[in-house]
This record gives C-alpha cells, structure tokens and sequence, in this order.
C-alpha cells in the first residue's frame, strides 16, 4: 500500500478542502503532464500523481502566491508525508529564489524545487494555463511581461535540464497530451464516486 493519496483520493482532498471545479480540473491537467514527464524519467510515479494533483489545494484558501504556503500548510494539517508537503510549497515556476520571496511577502523558506519529483511537478505547472496545455514558453513569456526575467530564466533552465534527462524537449513530450481534457473529466470524476 502506497504512502501517499491516490489519484481518487486526491481529488477528494480538494474537493473537501474547498477546491473549485475549475482548480480541480487544472490539478488534473497538470497530473497528466507530470506523469507523462516522469515516464521518461527515473521518477516516483505515485509521489508525482499526488503532488500534481494536490499542488494547488491551497487556492481553496489562498489565490495569491501565498497558496503554496497555505497549501503546504494543509497538507500538514492532513498528515500527508513531508516530501509530499515539500512538492506543495516549491511547485510555482521553477522555484521562488530569496529575492522574489522578499517581494512577493513570502516567509524565509526553501522554495526551489530539488528533488526530481519537485521538479518535474514544478515544470508540469508551467505547462498548464487553467485546463489548457501550452508550451512551456507560455508561462515564461507571461512572466517576462510582468517584469520577473529570474523567474522566466529559472523556468527555461528548469526545462533544458529536465529535456536533457528525457531526452528529448518536453515542448515535444507535452504537446502531445493536447487530447488530455477526457483524462482531466475522469480524474475529476474519480473523486466524485
């Protein structure tokens, strides 16, 4: 038996937690890229469901960069192991170094991902704008045009290194996932049994 929630139960999760549809299906999208991500990694495959999935549990409390604090802070609360919370609070961008912690008003913390797990959630997220897979240029482009060019770059680092691990560009991997929506609709129905 796993450790960690799974793919029903997570959802679940979110659902109790106060999680709107539109968050859960986003949850969802995001699972399905960071498992196909991990497929061709050496990745714990159960820790990268449930991270993708629970991710943004914090947005039921929390919708500004604090949500993964919040969210982490819940899984906490929950019970939910360690490495599983960590994936929670490191999951935007491609981490949030001293500096945009400082002025986003986030607490002291370590919000770099750096496990491969954390990572590859991480970058999963940068796939996925609402319900919608993009490029991950998207998210880089989106950050560039608010002024956060270190974030930008840290995400475009985060996804060479994780292309060279696969292999071959993610960009490649993930669009291929465009059909994903009907996976989303039944992991959305997985925690409405």
């Amino acid at each position: 038996m796993s450790k960690y929630p799974n793919e029903s139960k997570c959802v679940t999760l979110l659902d109790r937690a106060g999680c709107t549809k539109r968050v859960i299906v986003h949850c969802c999208t995001v699972k399905a890229v960071a498992v196909e991500i991990a497929k061709g990694l050496d990745a714990d495959l159960e820790l990268i469901t449930a991270g993708a999935l629970l991710h943004d549990i914090g947005r039921a409390r929390d919708n500004t960069a604090m949500h993964a604090n919040v969210g982490a802070d819940m899984a906490e609360t929950l019970g939910l192991p360690e490495e599983l919370v960590s994936i929670i609070r490191k999951h935007m961008g491609a981490g949030i170094d001293d500096l945009d912690a400082a002025e986003m008003g986030l607490p002291k913390g370590d919000y770099i991902p750096r496990t491969l797990e954390e990572k590859i959630v991480a970058h999963a997220d940068n796939f996925v704008s609402d319900d919608k897979i993009t490029s991950h240029m998207h998210t880089v482009d989106k950050l560039r045009m608010k002024g956060s060019h270190r974030g930008a770059e840290r995400i475009e680092a985060l996804h060479r290194e994780l292309s060279e691990m696969y292999g071959k560009d993610l960009d490649e991997v993930v669009i291929s996932l465009k059909g994903a929506l009907a996976l989303t609709r039944l992991c959305v129905a997985l925690g409405r049994e």
